[in-house]
């Protein structure tokens, strides 16, 4: 954990959450109450947004998108606006997972375009980043990392910018990398923000685990240095798991 910051917890639902998810959400508002030293974020499917956000309105517990189109309207069938995501009562939007990289062909400049979308919409953006198994045994972890975090992250605007690390080779595969191998890509972030917007805005710059978090590892993950909190996969569908994620995490 950086020096004097706040963890996040933000949940990606994924492809996964009908209306009945609602009671599960109901767990989460609840649970969040209780800590108060952890700022929590569930991102449900698009048709959820809006009924999750006014539910819970008022609540520790904000809601959030898992992307947005780079325009803010338009002829663009099935895509959504980082504006229409405020006007739903988001918060923040999830850009360049690594499903959206591997499965649409995103780039670093889709990427990019879509986190100055989130910005434009008073939203904070959500920036994934992160490594195939491929490139990881090639020893490219750092040149792809930083590649990415170059391409992906506009200018300006730090205050509204959160990193998320996802060892693509660790998403829902139950595999972690070691705390040393999380150690040293979280440090290079930090360092490499640093060098782009300054010690001071670095520093307020939120950079999150992701990749198979679980309660049972996410103390151990959170201990790391520059570990500023998580973005959690499927374990963020049941409140109890998300929850005891998130008590790790405070």
């Amino acid at each position: 954990m950086s020096q004097g910051q706040r963890p996040l917890v933000a949940g990606n639902w994924k492809m996964n959450g009908l209306s009945a998810s609602t009671a599960e959400l109901d767990k989460m508002i609840a649970g969040a109450a209780s800590l108060p030293r952890v700022d929590l974020l569930v991102c449900p499917p698009a048709t959820l947004v809006a009924a999750f956000a006014a539910r819970a309105r008022g609540t520790p517990l904000a809601i959030g998108g898992q992307d947005c189109h780079a325009e803010p309207s338009g002829a663009f069938t099935g895509d959504i606006s980082a504006e229409m995501l405020a006007d739903a009562g988001g918060k923040a939007a999830i850009v360049g997972h690594s499903e959206r990289r591997a499965y649409h062909r995103e780039s670093d400049a889709e990427v990019r375009a879509k986190a100055q979308a989130a910005w434009r919409a008073g939203l904070t953006a959500i920036v994934c980043i992160g490594e195939t198994k491929d490139q990881r045994t090639g020893g490219r972890t750092l040149d792809v990392v930083g590649t990415q975090l170059d391409g992906s992250v506009p200018e300006g605007g730090p205050e509204q910018l959160v990193i998320a690390y996802e060892p693509v080779w660790a998403i829902g595969t139950g595999l972690t990398p070691t705390p040393s191998d999380v150690a040293q890509v979280h440090g290079f972030i930090r360092a490499r923000l640093r060098e782009r917007f300054g010690a001071a805005a670095a520093e307020a710059i939120r950079v999150l685990y992701g990749g198979s978090v679980k309660p049972s590892n996410a103390a151990e993950l959170m201990a790391v240095a520059n570990v500023d909190g998580a973005l959690v996969g499927g374990a963020s569908l049941k409140a109890d798991d998300f929850l005891g994620i998130a008590r790790a995490c405070a």
